[in-house]
């Protein structure tokens, strides 16, 4: 059994923005959650109703094993609210052309595998992941066709964007 929400990790946020982060500086530090500084935001989270949403970092917290015993790929982060789970990839670099894309697609695929395979997916009803970057925040409307496989073979709806807005 995988434990996705492990309660020393959990944090939780009722402001009405609030950042995704994840550290420049070291490939070995978990993703974090920013109330303040917008500068090292990567995804904003718009919490309009002001209601109680979790975070969780995965990467460098979450164990995700392949059979043979050596680390899966993982996604950054995941926040929940209620019945609703979004698992996140941030991105903060520009990579030519859509690299960064199937990279992070690649990440949340392996990681929502993962987790389908525990009874805490059981737990939720809207189940949504993101890619995010910084440096393209803009969603690409020409990547219509990997959201909707993505949604077919997951059932989970992808988009690849920087706001998170749906809670």
């Amino acid at each position: 059994m995988i434990d996705f929400f492990p309660q020393e990790h959990i944090h939780i946020s009722k402001k009405k923005v609030f950042g995704l982060c994840d550290s420049p500086t070291s490939s070995e530090e978990p993703a974090f959650l920013s109330e303040n500084n917008g500068k090292e935001w990567i995804a904003v989270v718009h919490n309009y109703r002001q209601e109680s949403i979790s975070f969780v970092p995965i990467d460098h917290c979450v164990e995700l094993l392949k059979e043979d015993g050596s680390m899966d790929n993982r996604c950054d982060c995941c926040l929940f609210h209620h019945t609703t789970i979004i698992f996140v990839e941030l991105k903060q670099r520009g990579m030519k052309g859509s690299k960064w894309i199937k990279q992070g697609e690649k990440q949340l695929r392996s990681t929502i595998s993962h987790f389908e395979r525990e009874e805490q997916a059981q737990l939720f009803d809207l189940k949504k992941a993101y890619i995010a970057n910084s440096s393209k925040p803009l969603f690409r409307s020409s990547q219509a066709v990997r959201m909707q496989r993505f949604f077919n073979e997951t059932g989970y709806s992808l988009r690849i964007e920087n706001r998170i807005k749906d809670l």
